[in-house]
């Protein structure tokens, strides 16, 4: 199962009781972090997580909003006695802006390995998460994130006895493992069925709506997308400043087939106090639309065979 956290849903500035941009996804005992504003690591220890388990760190971009809380939280990270090293992903100029944030965090107990984007739809694999990008359109190199948790197939003994699987072999093939024995290469695909479906969250903010979202956003658990505006006139504004209002996200989540199953709106303008105001029209273009709060959590499990 994977643990899903937003931890900040504000944008371009933090208020009283809207932190800046963060989701933090959990999936046996490996933390993944989506961009880092202005008082993550407040939210995190309020959900009551792990400092120590954050493996990975994407960004979309470089603007503060989605940055600014990094050196704090490699701090926290440290102080968590962590001594692994953290991967970071994001567009190019990552490693750069990084080592520039450092200035204030120079002594860290861990490697950062970095990781840039260097091409629209790359994918990243860690842990047991795959982790595919997508272009944005904002007024800076910025991407989306859909994160899969994939699914290996049943075990299936009547196929391992067909290809001559020795006993011996089974348990460590089902873990992933490739191996010679007596001769013979073995590999986890001559005792598994089928790939079953697994679990899929799609994650963009900063951003004019594009066709990328559409396919990212198809068939997945949970897609969660920047309305920046929900008020109704809004629109001007939203292209002006190359963000979302409330209905452009919704359209996208209606347009993906099959539609995701559920949609949280995030990264709210800070003149926009009480989003859920505005949520009736959303409703009416994708109805299971949500106006997400400060650490709003669920847990996605695999469906059931």
């Amino acid at each position: 199962m994977l643990d899903v956290c937003l931890l900040g849903t504000g944008g371009m500035m933090p208020l009283p009781r809207r932190r800046l941009t963060a989701l933090m996804l959990r999936l046996g005992g490996h933390s993944l972090l989506i961009d880092c504003g202005e008082g993550t690591q407040v939210a995190i220890r309020e959900q009551g997580w792990s400092f120590h388990d954050i493996d990975v760190i994407c960004f979309t971009h470089f603007h503060a909003d989605h940055i600014s809380g990094l050196p704090g939280l490699l701090l926290s990270i440290g102080n968590a006695e962590r001594t692994e090293p953290v991967t970071l992903i994001g567009p190019k100029g990552l490693t750069r802006t990084v080592e520039a944030l450092r200035t204030i965090a120079p002594e860290l107990p861990f490697e950062l390995q970095y990781m840039e984007i260097q091409t629209p739809g790359q994918e990243f694999k860690l842990f047991d998460y795959r982790i595919e990008t997508f272009k944005c359109n904002h007024n800076v190199p910025c991407f989306g994130y859909t994160v899969y948790v994939d699914r290996q197939g049943r075990f299936e003994p009547e196929k391992a006895k067909e290809n001559n699987v020795p006993l011996c072999l089974w348990s460590r093939l089902q873990k992933g493992m490739e191996l010679d024995y007596d001769g013979r290469h073995f590999t986890q695909d001559m005792i598994l069925g089928p790939a079953r479906k697994g679990i899929k969250v799609t994650y963009c903010t900063d951003s004019r709506p594009v066709e990328a979202m559409i396919g990212a956003a198809s068939g997945a658990d949970l897609f969660i997308c920047e309305g920046m505006y929900g008020e109704p006139g809004s629109e001007a504004k939203a292209r002006d400043h190359k963000h979302m209002t409330f209905a452009e996200a919704a359209g996208i989540a209606a347009k993906s087939d099959p539609q995701p199953k559920e949609m949280w709106l995030t990264h709210y303008s800070p003149s926009l106090i009480r989003p859920e105001e505005f949520m009736d029209p959303v409703r009416a273009i994708f109805p299971n639309a949500f106006a997400a709060r400060d650490l709003k959590s669920t847990v996605i499990r695999f469906e059931e065979d």
